[in-house]
């Protein structure tokens, strides 16, 4: 079974160690101590957590369930064309769309965003057990 550390599973989803031990505290994510008396959470315990965290009101409405929400960090329009890079949380997301449709949507740097992802290819890389979780047997 895979295990994070509080800093582990915080770094993977983004927010703070502190908010991470709140979560655990009041109850709304299980953590257990491992042989050196650090709370740690199992890997299936923060994907169902994180799962339920991710539940988007109106998602159902689209097939894509990719959404990352962040700020518009740049713009780069030309006569047809436009570039659109939104930084979500960790991950920069950069978007090639047509003039109008930035404009139609006033996309400006400084502007909060969703970037809705579908694709047919996705690439998934697993990082070392010492990278990110550990496997425990």
């Amino acid at each position: 079974m895979t295990e994070f550390r509080i800093g582990e599973a915080a770094e993977l989803l983004s927010v703070s160690a502190d908010t991470v031990r709140r979560w655990v505290d009041a109850g709304r994510l299980t953590a257990s101590r491992d042989g050196q008396g650090h709370r740690v959470i199992a890997g299936e315990d923060l994907a169902g957590f994180v799962t339920a965290q991710a539940a988007t009101p109106g998602s159902e409405l689209s097939s894509a369930r990719n959404r990352l929400r962040g700020i518009v960090t740049a713009v780069v329009k030309d006569a047809v064309m436009a570039q659109v890079d939104i930084q979500a949380g960790p991950f920069r997301v950069v978007s090639l769309m047509s003039r109008e449709a930035v404009d139609e949507l006033d996309l400006r740097v400084g502007s909060v965003a969703v970037a809705v992802i579908k694709s047919t290819t996705v690439v998934v890389e697993r990082s070392t057990p010492a990278a990110r979780g550990r496997n425990v047997s």
